[in-house]
């Protein structure tokens, strides 16, 4: 959430960063309006309580008795207006950064640079999901029929390529002093909240267990957000990176219609995810770190990208500024997202209460996040390594973890 502080001195510019994320900007005027009730009460609060202590110094007691009930009255109806005031604060979203382009949807988002040459095929090549069919490597069909539409079997040497991948990743990754975790899958609904993704009809994209007050998780990174909640964090440590590896859950509510065949937009998939706490003054240049470490892992599989960076009414509730990385897909010839990075600066550290502490000051963290590799990345290599023959070149260098250079059709 937003520090309400803040939200006080300066309604004007969120109201702006609310409208460029398209909500509504009176949604401030109502946490405005909560604050004002509630700070009211404080006071009568604080008022009373004053005049209960002199009562009892005073001994006395039927003045106090009175004060006593009044107060009690008064502290429910705080407690109660404190409530609204937090309801109406996590309706807030965290306002873009100044860099974020102001705009509509993905159509207004900024390509910042590409990289590759999309390969010129001389023969009919075909498209990931009749690959992964006729190599034997996935299984929608099956997958269907046990669990239901947007869920795939990985069989055979498709998952040797997908644990190539996640090895790639915990290699480079921790090389580079990030440490490994593997995270829970189920957390509570109080810590995605503080996440920020349950605002604005996120929970709709979610696996609710509201018989246990659990969901599950649709990123690596809700799990491993909520890890030092509620607590202060030495400074000299920061910034505290970690590299998770995970499943993830999606309803995909809002897709239907869209990317069906194949196993492009699942229900279930696994993800390698990057995630860091960082100070104010290094977050930003801790956001480019994990794009220029995204860009390095799909330059070393060699497919051919593009950095999109996320216009205001494409960025998420909790996101300041956000990268999509989009892979080129030949049999559709357009980019498709494989993964991104985001900053979410302090405003998940304040849902969670994680704090450093610096000499003797006490400061929220910064908060972000990246995808290492999901198992979209699985997809791009198989378009564009792709043989005449039907066979798929395994790149180069997931070749030590694979232990072979190519996947072919099993007989």
């Amino acid at each position: 959430m937003l520090d309400i502080k803040y939200i006080r001195e300066n309604s004007e510019e969120v109201k702006r960063g609310v409208a460029d994320k398209q909500l509504d900007p009176k949604l401030v005027d109502v946490v405005l309006e909560a604050d004002k009730k509630w700070r009211e009460f404080l006071q009568k609060v604080e008022e009373f309580r004053k005049e209960r202590n002199l009562a009892a110094k005073e001994k006395n007691i039927e003045k106090g008795k009175k004060i006593k009930g009044e107060l009690q009255s008064l502290e429910i109806q705080l407690k109660k207006s404190e409530q609204q005031q937090k309801e109406a604060l996590a309706k807030i979203p965290n306002i873009p950064s100044a860099d974020v382009k102001v705009g509509k949807d993905e159509s207004e988002n900024e390509i910042v640079r590409k990289w590759g040459e999309p390969r010129k095929f001389d023969f009919g090549f075909k498209p990931f999901w009749q690959l992964g069919e006729e190599l034997g490597i996935i299984d929608t069909e099956r997958a269907a029929k046990v669990s239901g539409t947007r869920f795939f079997y990985l069989k055979d040497d498709g998952v040797l390529l997908d644990q190539s991948i996640v090895q790639f990743a915990l290699e480079t990754l921790t090389k580079e002093g990030f440490t490994p975790i593997i995270p829970p899958v189920l957390i509570k609904k109080e810590m995605m909240a503080g996440m920020g993704y349950l605002e604005h009809g996120g929970e709709e994209d979610m696996y609710v267990l509201d018989k246990d007050g659990l969901v599950l998780v649709g990123t690596s990174e809700q799990s491993v957000g909520p890890l030092h909640a509620g607590e202060i964090l030495d400074g000299k440590i920061l910034p505290l990176r970690y590299v998770a590896y995970s499943t993830c859950f999606r309803r995909e509510a809002g897709s239907y219609g869209k990317d069906t065949k194949g196993s492009l937009r699942v229900h279930q998939f696994n993800k390698v995810e990057m995630f860091s706490f960082t100070r104010e003054e290094n977050s930003d240049s801790e956001h480019e770190y994990f794009l220029s470490l995204e860009e390095n892992f799909l330059q070393a599989l060699g497919i051919p990208y593009e950095v999109s960076k996320m216009c205001s009414g494409d960025l998420g509730i909790p996101a300041a500024r956000k990268y999509d990385l989009n892979g080129w897909f030949p049999s559709e010839s357009k980019y498709r997202e494989l993964t991104s990075t985001s900053t979410c600066t302090d405003f998940q550290a304040r849902g969670l209460d994680i704090r450093y502490q610096d000499k003797r000051i006490t400061k929220y963290v910064h908060m972000l996040n990246g995808t290492a590799f999901s198992q979209r990345p699985i997809l791009a290599i198989l378009e564009n390594y792709q043989q005449e023959d039907g066979s798929v070149v395994v790149p180069e260098v997931l070749r030590k973890w694979m232990g072979k250079d190519k996947i072919v059709k099993n007989e």
